[in-house]
């Protein structure tokens, strides 16, 4: 993984934990895709800058006070591998998300959960 994937990834997760549509407008390509953890057992696929900051949105609506910690990130190429620690008021799970990363922004994330 180079330092400009590792950087976009970073940006990428702050802007996350402080539910700032624009920063992530500004970090995924067009045609970017999100596939999330729910519902089971294949999760939702999102294609599109759109769909997926509409995904986002929904997300921190109903998750007003959650955080991701970032445990570990390592890749190759375009490809960036998170392991994450995603907590709320009461509990916590633990997952891993499958990025690529395209000229300096997100171009797929693919989140997996354990349990």
């Amino acid at each position: 993984m180079d330092d400009e994937a590792r950087d976009t990834i970073e940006r990428f997760h702050e802007a996350l934990n402080r539910r700032d549509l624009d920063a992530l407008g500004d970090l995924i390509t067009d045609d970017c895709v999100f596939e999330a953890t729910s519902p089971a057992p294949d999760g939702t696929r999102h294609v599109g800058r759109q769909a997926v900051l509409e995904a986002c949105r929904v997300f921190f609506a109903g998750s007003p006070a959650t955080h991701f910690d970032m445990e570990e990130m390592f890749g190759a190429g375009d490809r960036v591998i998170v392991r994450w620690l995603y907590t709320w008021a009461d509990g916590h799970v633990r997952g891993v998300d499958v990025l690529r990363v395209r000229a300096g922004r997100v171009a797929e994330t693919l989140a997996y959960v354990k349990g």
